[in-house]
């Protein structure tokens, strides 16, 4: 049986829970529980039969939780879907900020203040250089996504941008396109990101406890170009959805520990990690994210507000050979789709329709 992060909570939670409890925040007790009930009859869900082979099959209902293995994996299809009027037709780059180690502490303890100081402080520097004419000369579009991890679990903050190449001049009312295969000069982008968060946290009570010698240390932004907007789009959908771990990089637990494989950054080569149950459950709870927050956020161009500038300009960039919709997949069948009637799944063992018999009652006071 493959081996699920659901079945390490339920057998090491209630333990890690009762020798944590005192400081656990809230978020944390939730998304144990909801990790752990997950397509169990806890949650409830539906009966089904197969006229064929006479089979049954439950079909519980998932937790919905954002930390969840296996409630996110459809949803980056969907979330593509939805950015299509987002797409401009030019190159993209991805711009990576990295919060320095010296802020993990603070950061752990404040997550709420410290993600969403990153979050301004490296849209404004990135906004604040565009507009330099030296560089591009005009505001640029941004999306944004936060990520707290590292590959073996550490934890690493840090913001992946999806940033066209190029910025709309107010003054000249046309579009600026950047460089060749260059966006923006990252060792000044990386200063100004650091002056800004800097000025941004002198008026919180966390100034103090960050060590001094982290404001003279450079700073860590990256820029790669990721080609086209659709396929950088499709790069940046998995960022989105992706759980600190998923299912399919758990190995086995023996012994009261964990083993799970993760790619080198570096090299690339595959590697495993062995961690202690209590050590593991840890080290993933360091990456569920404040109640409400916002992990995807929208800059520039690309905010709610300026969608119909965004429009205007996505029309007038298009090129004479340029599809004003993203073709069909090529591999699709033309002969259209079988209709699903309501509430009818395959049977597992068949193939065959299953029928609906009943709902089953969730076991617990409410349902997701």
């Amino acid at each position: 049986m493959t081996l699920e992060l659901a079945d390490i909570f339920r057998r090491y939670g209630s333990a890690y829970r009762q020798k944590y409890a005192s400081r656990m925040p809230g978020n944390h007790f939730k998304t144990m529980r909801a990790v752990e009930q997950c397509r169990t009859p806890a949650l409830g869900g539906q009966a089904y039969r197969c006229p064929q082979c006479e089979q049954l099959h439950y079909s519980y209902h998932s937790c919905r939780n954002r930390h969840c293995p296996k409630c996110q994996n459809e949803n980056a299809q969907a979330w593509l879907e939805k950015q299509q009027e987002l797409l401009l037709h030019v190159p993209y780059f991805l711009l990576t900020f990295t919060l320095p180690h010296s802020f993990h502490e603070v950061a752990r303890s404040h997550q709420s203040l410290l993600y969403d100081l990153l979050f301004k402080s490296s849209a404004a520097a990135t906004q604040q250089l565009a507009q330099d004419p030296r560089w591009i000369g005009g505001q640029i579009g941004m999306v944004g996504v936060l990520h707290t991890w590292g590959r073996n679990l550490a934890y690493h903050p840090h913001i992946h941008y999806l940033v066209p190449a190029g910025g709309w001049s107010e003054t000249q009312q046309r579009w600026l396109p950047s460089r060749y295969n260059f966006l923006l000069p990252v060792r000044a982008l990386s200063r100004l990101f650091r002056a800004r968060m800097q000025q941004a946290l002198r008026e919180t009570d966390c100034y103090a406890r960050i060590p001094t010698t982290v404001w003279q240390q450079d700073w860590v932004v990256h820029c790669e170009a990721v080609g086209s907007g659709l396929n950088a789009l499709k790069y940046l959908a998995p960022y989105i959805f992706r759980v600190a771990l998923s299912n399919n990089r758990l190995l086995k637990l023996e012994n009261d520990r964990v083993t799970f494989r993760y790619r080198d950054t570096e090299t690339g080569a595959e590697k495993r990690c062995s961690l202690g149950a209590h050590e593991f459950i840890h080290r993933f709870l360091q990456h569920v994210l404040p109640k409400h927050f916002v992990k995807v956020r929208y800059y520039g161009l690309f905010a709610p507000t300026r969608r119909t500038r965004l429009n205007t300009l996505r029309n007038s960039l298009l090129l004479p050979d340029d599809p004003a919709t993203p073709p069909a997949d090529s591999t699709a069948t033309s002969s259209p789709s079988p209709v699903v009637q309501p509430h009818s799944i395959p049977c597992p063992h068949c193939g065959q329709p299953m029928l609906f018999l009943h709902t089953l009652t969730p076991l617990l006071c409410r349902s997701p």
